[in-house]
């Protein structure tokens, strides 16, 4: 794509006039209108908001130039897509030299890496520096660190289509800046800001940690954590608004010169709750405030030395962090990781932080990515708010109740405030903006924006959370003051408090609470720390004005994901009480379904709840209970299938429900969307379909057959309906308990010739065959070629395993992509712990047939799909395999199909003889031909099976993976 006409005007414009443009005189005003935005123009972006979009949604937001302590605030230029920043762009004057002076490389790197973004521009037009934003920035750095391109104006022409194939908004909004962003990760040095912001805080909480613990030796471990964590908090939030203007700069900078600094700092705190009445800062009680006053902390003894390692890399240019552009998002990221973690006092009364118990069995703690939340917030709130007045919308009261560090209440909350901003503007500026309490007020940009007491009557009017942990409590709390606090500067908060007698922001203390969401009061006989921990919250008594209305419009969230087995060690009588108290907790239940249920419980009727939770809640057992609540009880609207993205960096495959607190109607459809990773990257809706909600969602026992093909539920439906599961057939048994296992490994050993029992394990099973003696078989740490164990041994750990052995079995390995089952005819072989047993007084050889057929790997990976685990590895055991629909054909059958069981039985010896031989052969020509006739009798296999099973030419198709 060429240069266009105006590009090369400006170009030659510059030159005729270069001298002039480089002197001192012409300023970077000067150079922004006259060259940088016309320039942008010409790639697509209206740098003037001439489409007229409301303010969130602008291509391009002009940062005012204010300066602060010697320092610009903000970016000069903001773009972006769908309200969502792109990439920055920092403008100088001609006079500056781009391609080395140091100071404006470090001042957009720090811009870029704070807000977490990928690549910035910095240009005066005379030059263009594109830098790599994820290298974390040092003062020291030159200008060239990190920078990805450089040209000048000289080259535009000859780069134009490099430069428009990334930063136009035409290539931006397709994706390519994204790609180019990709293509170029990797350079050494790469940290992101929430990583090295967290490892900035982790390290003030070890210090402040050891050294309250040192000095204030009376407190208790919850005293402790309480005052390290409000110690943070608010450091944050005053050094955060004074990036943002609304507190004076350098302040806290300004305790470092001379003693007494935390009684200095307590001065400061003071002087914010005078100013802000936030709960952040509440140190006395009052009749206005409802929480109860932190009496602790102003009286806390901490070392000069502690605060002033805290204090010194907090500010420019010491400090990477521009906190201005610091994101809702990325202190969520951050304060999520931050609260997996707790401080414990040893009994010699010294502090150590260590990782909490839920969080060392998850692996770590990770931030719902705020892809997930807009779209769970859009689909729920949005629904809820369509065709509504801004009167209406008054009692839309929304929840999370496991809210953590905040990130779905700050997305609630972001999607209100623009909904009522653009509400306002489109019911008629003059109405809203008019009055004692104006709703609207015109920002100096010249856009339309919200008051700060209108923000601050949302928030309190609709956002509320609740949180068993308090320190998740009061970071949520922080995480949507500071939201509120956007776009505002001290001038506007003076006038707000000169205006209305009131302080600046919200208590937030009956918003958002600290409780455990599933356990009401009621719990008897627990000793102190037992109460503690368990927190019980009595719902109606905390909102009863909610619950009086009937209860809260939406619930939203990322519910945590705990097994009941996790619970009986670390959370007894919390697990004892939902077992007694809610249908979902049934089996071995994960935390995540009693969830589901008491948000469902907490919804007003016709309200809605829309939760990310793992794909297991389609297809795992234990939740049977929970489907039924969820698709029976309550109605289904829509699930978005995340199961192939990996929206954690952890092994869990999630889905994203959306239900309606009301009764589903046999008419009712479900739409279902499955989402994909793109050759670009870009997650997209790969499948989409309006499922019939009782062929899909009408068995709560059977699982939600929505996971591999959406076309198969009609043939899903009809093998249930005409054929009686293997449970009703046959025994079916997992092969060892974890106690037997153990039990196991000490007695097994090598012997290729013996009189014990052959020992095999998932690894060495596979479909009609055992690799005892050809393949290595591990358990436990340990590796076998010819494992065995003796028939005393097995007798002596358990008679009934030891029987179990002797019999003729079929054997089902458990974590495999396909069912791989083989037969034990004669009782020669002891299955392992990770396995699966079925018993049976028919045929083994008929079974096994059915069993290793395409037809029933087709029905158990539709039905329990949603069990893959990482690589889509399937896991199978007797819950799942207990619900296969087996085709019965007994001796009183007509002859036909007493013919075809005799032929799948004659079929299966082949197969049998065939593997042997195979294992047997000495040379490649013999396992290859081996393996054809093997391919042969497999497809003889399925193609009866269909026979049997009486499957349509277009169901086989379906199976076969035809259209």
């Amino acid at each position: 794509m060429p240069a266009p006409d105006e590009v090369i005007k400006l170009i030659e414009n510059f030159e005729c006039n270069i001298d002039t443009y480089r002197s001192g005189s012409f300023n970077e005003t000067q150079a922004r209108r006259d060259f940088i935005d016309p320039l942008f123009e010409a790639l697509g972006w209206d740098m003037d908001n001439r489409s007229g979009y409301a303010e969130a949604y602008r291509d391009v937001i002009h940062e005012d130039a204010i300066k602060i302590g010697g320092t610009v605030k903000a970016p000069d230029y903001s773009f972006r897509v769908g309200g969502q920043r792109k990439y920055f762009l920092e403008a100088k004057k001609p006079s500056v030299n781009i391609k080395d002076d140091i100071e404006p490389a470090f001042q957009l790197r720090r811009y870029g890496w704070s807000a977490n973004l990928t690549l910035s521009v910095l240009t005066n037009f005379e030059e263009f520096a594109i830098y790599d934003c994820r290298q974390k920035p040092d003062k020291s750095d030159k200008a060239s660190k990190a920078r990805l391109f450089y040209c000048t104006f000289r080259d535009y022409v000859e780069h134009w289509d490099e430069i428009a194939s990334i930063f136009s908004k035409e290539s931006v909004f397709k994706g390519s800046f994204d790609k180019y962003a990709v293509a170029t990760k990797g350079k050494r040095g790469t940290t992101e800001v929430d990583s090295a912001f967290l490892e900035e805080i982790e390290m003030w909480r070890n210090l402040l940690a050891h050294n309250i613990a040192l000095r204030n030796t009376d407190l208790n471990q919850r005293e402790l954590n309480f005052a390290v964590q409000q110690t943070i908090d608010r450091i944050i939030f005053l050094r955060i608004c004074e990036d943002r203007g609304i507190e004076p700069y350098g302040r806290l900078q300004g305790l470092l010169s001379g003693t007494n600094i935390y009684s200095r700092l307590t001065d400061m705190f003071r002087d914010a709750d005078d100013r802000y009445n936030s709960g952040l800062f509440h140190f006395t009680s009052k009749k206005d405030r409802a929480g109860a006053p932190d009496e602790l902390t102003l009286k806390l003894n901490i070392d000069d030395k502690t605060l002033k390692e805290i204090f010194k890399n907090l500010y420019y240019p010491d400090s990477p962090y521009q906190f201005s552009v610091f994101g809702a998002d990325i202190l969520g990221s951050v304060y999520e990781q931050f609260l997996g973690k707790v401080i414990r006092l040893t009994s010699g009364n010294r502090a150590v932080v260590e990782d909490k118990p839920e969080v060392k069995k998850a692996g770590g703690v990770y931030y719902t990515p705020v892809y997930i939340v807009q779209h769970i917030v859009k689909q729920s709130i949005g629904k809820l708010l369509e065709g509504k007045t801004s009167k209406q919308a008054a009692g839309i009261r929304i929840l999370d109740p496991a809210s953590g560090s905040g990130s779905f209440l700050i997305g609630a909350y972001q999607y209100m405030l623009d909904w009522y901003l653009a509400q306002y503007e489109a019911e008629g500026v003059e109405k809203h903006s008019k009055g004692k309490v104006a709703r609207i007020h015109l920002s100096k940009r010249g856009a339309w924006q919200l008051t700060t007491l209108e923000k601050k009557r949302i928030l309190l009017e609709h956002i509320h959370g609740v949180d068993i942990d308090h320190q998740a409590v009061e970071v949520t709390k922080l995480s949507l003051l500071l939201k509120m606090l956007e776009n505002e500067s001290g001038e506007s908060l003076n006038n707000q408090m000169r205006l209305f007698h009131e302080r600046a922001l919200p208590d937030l203390d009956m918003n958002i609470q600290c409780g455990n969401s599933l356990i009401a009061p009621g719990m008897l006989d627990l000793d102190d720390q037992a109460v503690e921990r368990v927190n019980m919250f009595d719902w109606q008594g905390s909102f009863p004005d909610i619950f009086a209305a009937g209860g809260f419009a939406v619930v939203i969230g990322n519910p945590p994901y705990i097994d009941s087995e996790w619970m009986s060690v670390y959370a007894p009588d919390e697990r004892i009480y939902c077992a007694q108290h809610y249908a979902s907790a049934s089996g071995n239940w994960d935390i995540f379904c009693v969830f589901i249920e008491k948000a469902l419980s907490l919804t007003r009727p016709g309200g809605l709840v829309s939760f990310i939770v793992p794909n297991k809640l389609g297809s795992a057992g234990y939740a049977s209970g929970v489907r039924r609540v969820l698709a029976s009880e309550s109605r289904l609207i829509s699930i978005r299938d995340y199961s192939s993205v990996p929206v954690f960096p952890v092994a869990v495959y999630p889905i994203i429900f959306l239900a309606a607190q009301e009764k589903p109607k046999r008419t009712n459809k479900v739409l279902y969307e499955r989402m994909a990773t793109n050759e670009d990257g870009a997650i997209t809706i790969s499948q989409s379909a309006d499922l019939k909600y009782y062929d899909y969602f009408g068995n709560a026992d059977q699982g939600w057959p929505i996971f591999t093909q959406l076309k198969g539920v009609d043939l899903i439906s009809k093998l249930t309906v005409q054929f009686p599961p293997l449970k009703n057939v046959a025994t079916v048994v997992g092969a060892a308990t974890v106690g037997e296992a153990y039990l196991i490994a000490p007695v097994l050993y090598d012997a290729q010739s013996d009189k014990g029992f052959k020992f095999v394990n998932s690894g060495t099973i596979d479909r009609y065959v055992f690799h005892w003696g050809t393949s290595a078989c591990r358990y436990i740490k340990k590796s076998y070629l010819h494992p065995r164990i003796s028939i005393t041994d097995l007798g002596l750990i358990s008679r009934g395993r030891a029987e179990q052995a002797r019999s003729p079995k079929i054997i089902i390995s458990g974590m495999t992509k396909i069912l791989e089952c083989g037969v034990d005819l004669k009782g020669d072989y002891v299955p392992g712990k990770s396995t699966s047993v079925v018993l049976c007084d028919c045929d083994l050889r008929y079974l096994v047939g059915l069993l290793n057929s395409k037809l029933i790997n087709f029905f158990y990976d539709t039905v329990f799909g949603g069990n893959k685990l990482a690589g889509g590895y399937l896991r199978i055991g007797p819950p799942q395999l207990k619900d296969i629909p087996i085709a019965v054909i007994t001796s009183k059958a007509p002859r036909e199909k007493l013919h075809d069981h005799d032929a799948l039985v004659a079929l299966v010896d082949k197969m049998l003889s065939l593997q042997q031989q195979k294992a047997a052969a000495r040379t490649p020509q013999d396992g290859t031909m081996s393996q054809r006739q093997i391919d042969a009798i497999d497809q003889q296999i399925n193609q009866l099976v269909y026979k049997i099973y009486g499957l349509t030419a277009d169901e086989i198709a379906m199976v076969e993976g035809g259209k």
